[in-house]
């Protein structure tokens, strides 16, 4: 797991710091073409399989928000950094994994199954906290993504809203990988859609603000369609290598 170095795919910090100018860059202009604030739109740095010292970079230009997403590997950030920065677990979690994130994060993208938030809601109580949480919507239903279908999302944002120890912020999605991202605008409009209809719901303990969706590849095109967090990685941080893995 990454402490202070690993991988040979490292950027510079000059190119880190100039390819997050350039995402600020090409958000404000998604923003300004759609009549959008740019303050709308968060940019989660997604620093999986990248050393401390990019993390470090990133945040010397003002990037506070990072996602991983390995629980082991976001909990050996954590002990080098703490809570200098905030963290976001975007990744699958596995319900026997929640424990070691749980005073960590302060957002959980990925929750995908009522028994996973169960198991959330379970370790939240023994710290008397409430965790923000977005449900994880297979969009596109892929069979090789996780998430509920659309057709799940509402009756289990109720019935995840209504445990005392989760807060429901949103929805997140991962739409399909593509080299054209106009191909995922369909996507994100659906997404955004059911976004629109949850805040409509009005359910206890849903409040939906976050609609996290858009990566390296498509962020511009999320924005268009209303994404009020973008998760990227590599457009920010270079190639992973994923032979540490």
């Amino acid at each position: 797991m990454p402490t202070e170095s690993m991988n040979v795919n490292e950027l510079t910090s000059e190119e880190i710091l100039r390819n997050l100018d350039t995402i600020k860059e090409n958000i404000n202009k998604a923003c300004s073409k759609t009549g959008r604030d740019p303050k709308e739109v968060t940019i989660c740095a997604v620093s999986k399989l990248k050393p401390v010292e990019d993390i470090r970079v990133a945040m010397t230009s003002g990037q506070q928000l990072f996602g991983e997403n390995y629980v082991q590997e976001l909990v050996s950030k954590y002990e080098i950094l703490g809570n200098s920065a905030e963290w976001h677990m975007i990744g699958h979690l596995q319900k026997n994994k929640v424990k070691y994130i749980i005073d960590k994060v302060s957002l959980i993208h990925s929750v995908d199954s009522i028994s996973l938030a169960e198991q959330i809601n379970k370790e939240a109580g023994k710290y008397d906290i409430i965790m923000d949480v977005l449900l994880e919507v297979n969009i596109a239903g892929e069979e090789s993504k996780w998430g509920f279908t659309a057709d799940e999302t509402e009756d289990a944002a109720r019935e995840i809203g209504a445990l005392p120890h989760i807060r429901v912020c949103g929805l997140m999605t991962s739409a399909p990988y593509t080299e054209d991202a106009e191909t995922n605008r369909i996507h994100f409009r659906n997404l955004k859609n059911l976004f629109d209809k949850l805040k409509e719901d009005h359910y206890p303990g849903v409040e939906p603000a976050i609609l996290s969706m858009g990566m390296t590849g498509d962020y511009v095109v999320a924005v268009e369609e209303g994404s009020t967090m973008v998760r990227v990685g590599t457009g920010i941080f270079g190639e992973r290598d994923y032979s540490h893995k």
